[in-house]
């Protein structure tokens, strides 16, 4: 099935611009679905980016297995010792900030207790720390001794000073009982602006995946909420700009990219064929998304 519907999307693609352009050739047997906006590789990320040319990428979203010891696959080991876990993600960084251009943006998605040690490292190549973003999620079981994990950390890092960064502003809060908005804005309630209050640096607008509308039935790992992914979008990239995601999952990221008009490169080591399914499909829905993105 993806060889016949490879073949159905190259010639679209190469009508124009394509982001296979930015590959070396010796990636081309490891692709594995296209569409006109994107590619999709089927591998190790550290066999294909090192022939991803230099500064060619506007963003790259990053949600690698965060070594919890989850059955991704055969291929995928998701049980490192502590070091060779770091060491590995070093790896895959170092090419995603050099495919980076001047001013794009690197986003990294994972647990505080690795993203400390990221972030330390992403500041020690002279990446510049915009923001670190809590992303809250209540999903885990209270562990005995400690305090109850509520939150993701999303990094948020730019190869210089940021290119692109545009504003969104998110709706005020409603009570979903009786209607009323949930925040005091000190009585400055009437000169706030029309479009809603300025996006924070903690997400606790994102709703879990739980509804099967909004996930696939043949991926029993986590899936990313679309939302999450369509604000880092919005907020570091315009149409027609690149975004590169090594860890493809469900295929969130490429889903949004081809909603928003951007062009996307795939990477999954696992079996892409929940990929291909929610691309070539409407199986899927979407989050909604109230943002309003300024520029």
């Amino acid at each position: 099935m993806h060889t016949q519907i490879l073949k159905q999307s190259s010639a679209a693609a190469r009508r124009k611009w394509h982001p296979l352009s930015i590959c070396g050739p010796e990636t081309y047997p490891l692709q594995v679905y296209a569409t006109d906006r994107g590619i999709l590789f089927n591998g190790d990320c550290l066999q294909i980016l090192p022939h991803i040319q230099d500064s060619t990428v506007n963003t790259v979203f990053a949600d690698p297995p965060f070594n919890l010891a989850k059955n991704y696959g055969q291929r995928v080991n998701d049980d490192l010792p502590d070091r060779e876990y770091v060491e590995w993600c070093k790896s895959w960084l170092d090419h995603c900030q050099r495919v980076l251009l001047p001013g794009g943006a690197l986003f990294v998605y994972n647990l505080p207790k690795w993203n400390i040690i990221i972030g330390n490292y992403l500041a020690e190549r002279a990446m510049l720390l915009r923001h670190w973003i809590a992303v809250s999620v209540k999903l885990s079981l209270p562990i005995p001794g400690r305090l109850y994990p509520a939150h993701y950390s999303l990094l948020y890092f730019t190869k210089g000073k940021p290119k692109i960064f545009r504003r969104i502003r998110t709706p005020i809060q409603i009570c979903r009982h009786c209607g009323g908005e949930i925040r005091d804005y000190g009585g400055h309630r009437d000169a706030m602006n029309p479009n809603g209050v300025n996006l924070t640096d903690v997400w606790d607008d994102i709703p879990p995946v739980r509804h099967w509308k909004f996930k696939s039935r043949k991926r029993t790992a986590n899936q990313l909420s679309t939302k999450l992914l369509d604000r880092v979008v919005q907020m570091s990239t315009h149409e027609d700009d690149v975004i590169l995601d090594p860890f493809g999952g469900s295929g969130t990221t490429y889903d949004v990219c081809q909603r928003r008009n951007r062009y996307w490169i795939g990477i999954e080591k696992e079996s892409c064929d929940v990929i291909v399914e929610r691309l070539s499909s409407s199986l899927i829905c979407p989050h909604d998304s109230e943002d309003y993105v300024g520029d």
